[in-house]
C-alpha cells in the first residue's frame, strides 16, 4: 500500500510524500518549550542501586526510564497483593462486590495470618465477619495474608478461583511474564512476576482505581485492638510517596513497589530483591528523585483534535479529518525535547467509508532514529459514500491519479 509520510518536529513542520502524491495540509506544531540561557547539564546515568532487578517508570506515559533485568522472573512476595489489591477493586467497579460486604473468615484465611509470606497477620478472628472495606485496608497497609485471602474467597469463591482471575486480568493488562498462585505471596511453584510487570500493574492501579490506590499511603491501621504500621518506609521520609507496597521472604528478598508525586510529575519505582528493608526504600527513592531530575514529559498533541486532513474519495466530504483519541505524552531526558521528531504514515489512497474511531495511520514519534511513541491516527468523525454521481465522477479521477485501478471500498 502505497504510504504518505509527513514529518514534524518540535521546531518546524515539514511534508514528506512517499508514493502518490496527494493534497497536503500542515499539521499543528507542538507547543514550544522555553529554554534556560544556561544550556542543561549532561544526563547521567542512573544510579547503581541494591536490587536483583529493578524499573523505574514514568507514570503520565508509562514509559521505562531506567532498569536493570526488568524481565527477570522473580518471587513478588507480598507485592502480590498489589494484583490482589487491583482485582477486588476492579470487582468492585463491576457491582460484583461491595466494600460494605460482611466477609467470613475462613479457617483457610485463618491459618495464614502469622504464617504466610512474610509472618504479617491482620489477627482476623475463625468465623468472624469483617466488612470487606476493612480487610481492604488491613491487606494493603499491615500486608495481612489472612486480609488477603479472606478478599479472595469472597470474590471468587475459593483462593484458586481467584488466582484464575489474576492472571487474567494481568493479561489484560499486557503483564506478559507474570503467574499467580495464590493471592498473598506465599511462597509456592509457578507464582513468579518481574520488575516490569510489576510497575504495569502499579501503574494501571493508579490510574484505574485512585481512591483504592489512596489506601497504600495511610501510615497505620487498627484492627481487633492491635495497631500496625505500614511497612513502606518512604512515607515517614518523603511526603511525595504515597505508595505502593512492601514484599519480603528469603528467597525472594526485600522488595518494594513505590510510586511519588512531584508536581504534575509521578514516577513509579520497582525494586526487587533488595539486601534489607532500607536498601530496598533507599534503592526506591534514589530511582525516582532521578526520574524527577534528570527527565520531563511533554504534551505534544491534543487528543481529538485534527493533525491532518488528506483527501477523500467517494465521500459525502472531500476531506478526512485524522487525529489521535487521547493527548500524545513523551518523557524524555531533559535537554532532548527539540531532537524529537514526529511522522504520520497515512495511505496515499482514502476511500470511503470510515467509521469515527477507526484507525487509518500511525503517528510515529522518534528520538535520535529509536522510537518514543507509535500512535494510531484515526478517523475523528464517521466519513460516509458520497452519492451514486459523486462516486462515479471520483472513480473516474482516480484513474488519473494512479498507474492501476484502486480497490474499491
Amino acid at each position: 500500500m502505497n504510504l504518505i509520510r509527513r514529518t514534524l518536529s518540535s521546531l518546524a513542520v515539514a511534508a514528506l510524500v512517499v508514493g502518490t502524491a496527494v493534497a497536503q495540509q500542515t499539521p499543528p506544531k507542538p507547543v514550544p518549550v522555553p529554554r534556560p540561557a544556561v544550556p542543561e547539564a549532561p544526563v547521567p546515568p542512573p544510579p547503581d542501586v541494591d536490587g536483583k532487578s529493578w524499573v523505574l517508570m514514568d507514570y503520565a506515559t508509562g514509559q521505562v526510564l531506567a532498569s536493570k533485568e526488568p524481565d527477570t522472573r522473580v518471587e513478588p512476595a507480598s507485592i502480590t497483593k498489589v494484583m490482589t489489591d487491583y482485582v477486588v477493586s476492579a470487582e468492585i467497579a463491576n457491582g460484583k462486590i461491595h466494600m460494605t460486604d460482611p466477609v467470613t473468615i475462613s479457617e483457610n484465611a485463618w491459618r495464614s495470618g502469622g504464617a504466610g509470606t512474610d509472618g504479617s497477620t491482620s489477627f482476623l478472628k475463625l468465623n468472624s465477619q469483617v466488612p470487606l472495606k476493612d480487610l481492604l485496608y488491613g491487606m494493603i497497609i499491615q500486608s495481612g495474608n489472612d486480609a488477603a485471602i479472606a478478599l479472595a474467597e469472597h470474590s471468587a469463591g475459593s483462593e484458586a478461583a481467584f488466582a484464575n482471575l489474576m492472571n487474567a486480568y494481568a493479561k489484560q493488562l499486557g503483564m506478559t511474564n507474570s503467574n499467580f498462585q495464590n493471592a498473598s505471596g506465599y511462597p509456592i511453584a509457578n507464582h513468579y512476576s518481574t520488575a516490569r510487570d510489576i510497575a504495569i500493574l502499579s501503574r494501571a492501579l493508579i490510574h484505574d482505581f485512585p481512591e483504592d490506590y489512596a489506601i497504600s499511603a495511610v501510615k497505620d491501621f487498627e484492627w481487633n485492638g492491635i495497631k500496625q504500621h505500614n511497612r513502606n518506609l518512604l512515607l515517614w521520609r518523603d511526603n511525595t510517596v504515597d505508595g505502593i507496597k512492601t514484599g519480603h521472604t528469603a528467597a525472594a528478598g526485600f522488595c518494594l513497589a513505590a510510586s511519588a508525586k512531584q508536581g504534575d510529575s509521578r514516577m513509579i519505582a520497582i525494586v526487587m530483591g533488595a539486601s534489607n528493608e532500607k536498601a530496598r526504600a533507599d534503592a526506591a527513592l534514589a530511582l525516582m528523585n532521578y526520574g524527577f531530575r534528570f527527565y520531563e514529559t511533554h504534551k505534544l498533541y491534543d487528543g481529538s483534535k485534527p493533525l491532518a486532513t488528506p483527501k477523500l474519495w467517494k465521500g459525502q466530504s472531500n476531506q478526512l479529518a485524522l487525529g489521535v483519541a487521547d493527548n500524545v505524552l513523551v518523557t524524555v531526558k531533559r535537554g532532548d525535547y527539540d531532537k524529537l521528531k514526529a511522522t504520520m504514515d497515512i495511505p496515499a489512497t482514502l476511500i470511503a467509508p470510515f467509521t469515527k474511531g477507526q484507525q487509518v495511520g500511525t503517528l510515529r514519534v522518534t528520538l535520535d532514529g529509536q522510537p518514543v511513541q507509535n500512535v494510531p491516527l484515526i478517523a475523528l468523525a464517521d466519513a460516509p459514500q458520497g452519492g451514486f454521481f459523486a462516486r462515479l465522477w471520483d472513480s473516474i479521477m482516480l484513474w488519473f491519479h494512479s498507474d492501476k485501478k484502486p480497490d474499491e471500498k
